[in-house]
């Protein structure tokens, strides 16, 4: 069986939206209606079992991202862990960010009042953190690892450099639109925080969401509190002080355990072959995009390809693809698409075959 057949995808359509949304795999369709089915029996007990449930999702995630659950908070999205995490930060720290960069990262970081530079998205993005580092001295990198707009993915071996060689620098990663596309090692990364929405590349729809930090981070932050003594009701007997902060309430264990499933479908298809997979397909939506002059010049001159392009047409194009049944964004100068495990190269040359008419 290959990879698309695991999707529901209508005839005709080429679904290439995955930066926006990617689509559920049948399998997690299923166990969905299952189990909203079984939840709403009152004669099962699936409402009290939260806590636990909860518990094996950070296992769950622990494993995919090869760390120990002690490090991993189950959050409803991105946003709020990010937002949790700058609140709990000393309020000193000068930040460097990447301009034009996911509002959902730069803008509460701005908002909030903290210092920050910024360095401008260009071919050479490795090379200028560097020179800013060193020169500036921030004390935190807060970066998504692929750009939500260009498609640019950093250099992965290139935060390790920089942790190796400026260990004091505190490194912050937004993976949404990465996460779920080849293996990843957190412990080995570089990176002291990561966080990520389920939605996109992980295909596990909305409501969920991590946040995983080492040690370093975790004693960082909140140190007021977590000096405190413990909430001792027995509700809350498994939580850190850190737990009250981003896993506040109660969680709706629907959408963390499709993500749970997610992450159990694409341990199960092999990391390794998806990494191939999109490798493959990636490659080849790249020269034909090239041979048709049709991609972003930073992209085509970088060496680190990502799975999400911005294809230069008129963005004002974007209605008569949706007409085509092509499932894309505009974005900045053009319109920007996603392969995922249900693109093939039959795809990208349907895509060209119709942009060709316009």
């Amino acid at each position: 069986m290959g990879f698309k057949e695991h999707f529901i995808i209508p005839e005709g359509m080429i679904y290439m939206n995955t930066p926006g949304n990617g689509l559920i795999p049948k399998k997690i369709r299923e166990w969905r209606v299952e189990r909203d089915q079984t939840f709403f029996d009152p004669r099962v007990t699936l409402r009290e079992e939260q806590t636990p449930f909860i518990q094996g999702v950070r296992e769950s995630l622990a494993t995919f991202f090869n760390t120990t659950e002690k490090h991993v908070y189950c959050t409803p999205n991105f946003s709020f862990g990010f937002n949790v995490l700058l609140d709990g930060l000393p309020k000193h720290l000068k930040f460097l960010l990447i301009a034009g960069d996911y509002p959902s990262l730069n803008y509460p970081i701005i908002s909030r009042g903290f210092a920050y530079d910024t360095v401008e998205l260009s071919i050479t993005l490795e090379v200028d953190i560097w020179q800013h580092v060193e020169q500036q001295k921030p004390d935190v990198l807060a970066i998504s690892i692929i750009q939500y707009i260009s498609g640019v993915k950093i250099d992965l071996s290139f935060i390790k450099k920089l942790k190796e060689a400026f260990p004091d620098l505190l490194i912050i990663g937004d993976g949404t639109q990465y996460f779920g596309t080849e293996p990843f090692s957190f412990p080995a990364s570089g990176f002291d925080a990561i966080g990520g929405s389920g939605y996109k590349w992980l295909m596990a729809g909305f409501g969920n969401g991590y946040t995983i930090l080492n040690e370093k981070m975790q004693a960082l932050i909140y140190q007021e509190a977590q000096q405190k003594q413990r909430p001792k009701e027995a509700m809350w007997s498994s939580k850190t002080i850190l737990h009250t902060y981003f896993e506040p309430g109660h969680q709706d264990t629907l959408s963390h355990g499709t993500l749970q499933q997610s992450l159990h479908f694409l341990t199960e298809l092999g990391l390794s072959r998806v990494q191939q997979q999109l490798q493959e397909t990636t490659s080849y939506a790249y020269e034909k995009f090239q041979e048709h002059n049709l991609l972003l010049p930073i992209a085509a001159q970088r060496a680190t390809q990502s799975s999400l392009i911005n294809v230069q047409i008129d963005p004002n194009h974007f209605g008569t693809l949706m007409a085509q049944q092509v499932r894309c964004f505009p974005r900045g100068t053009g319109i920007r698409i996603g392969l995922h495990l249900y693109n093939d190269k039959q795809d990208i040359d349907q895509l060209l075959a119709i942009i060709d008419k316009i």
